[in-house]
């Protein structure tokens, strides 16, 4: 079930409209991905209210199309970090790279426009 600016979790009714957006962003996302409602809910508010409160800002990472197959790239980079033949295959060690440099993965269709936004722990 995603979350909306008028639907959301009972725990996030008190938060400020700015993390409270952020957090529904984020826990949507990681609905996505699998994790239980508690725990989105948990991670997102956290996160949230770094991304609100002026925390830096995390490196955005890319997964696009490359010549040889996918490749996953820092948002202003000039060379891909690493090239998969697929995407499923790229993705799959794109996350744990993304997750360990802190940062947040765009995930682009094969026409390059954005298929999703995955937030790491």
């Amino acid at each position: 079930m995603s979350w909306t600016k008028k639907d959301y979790p009972d725990s996030l009714k008190n938060l400020p409209a700015d993390v409270r957006n952020k957090a529904i962003e984020i826990a949507n996302a990681l609905l996505d991905e699998g994790y239980e409602e508690g725990r989105a809910i948990a991670i997102a508010t956290d996160q949230a209210h770094k991304s609100e409160e002026g925390v830096p800002d995390k490196t955005e990472y890319h997964v696009r199309p490359h010549d040889d197959g996918w490749q996953l790239k820092k948002a202003d980079g000039q060379r891909a970090i690493m090239v998969e033949e697929t995407k499923e295959k790229l993705l799959g060690k794109a996350k744990d790279y993304v997750t360990d440099h802190s940062g947040t993965l765009v995930v682009h269709k094969q026409d390059g426009s954005v298929e999703e936004h995955l937030y790491q722990r």
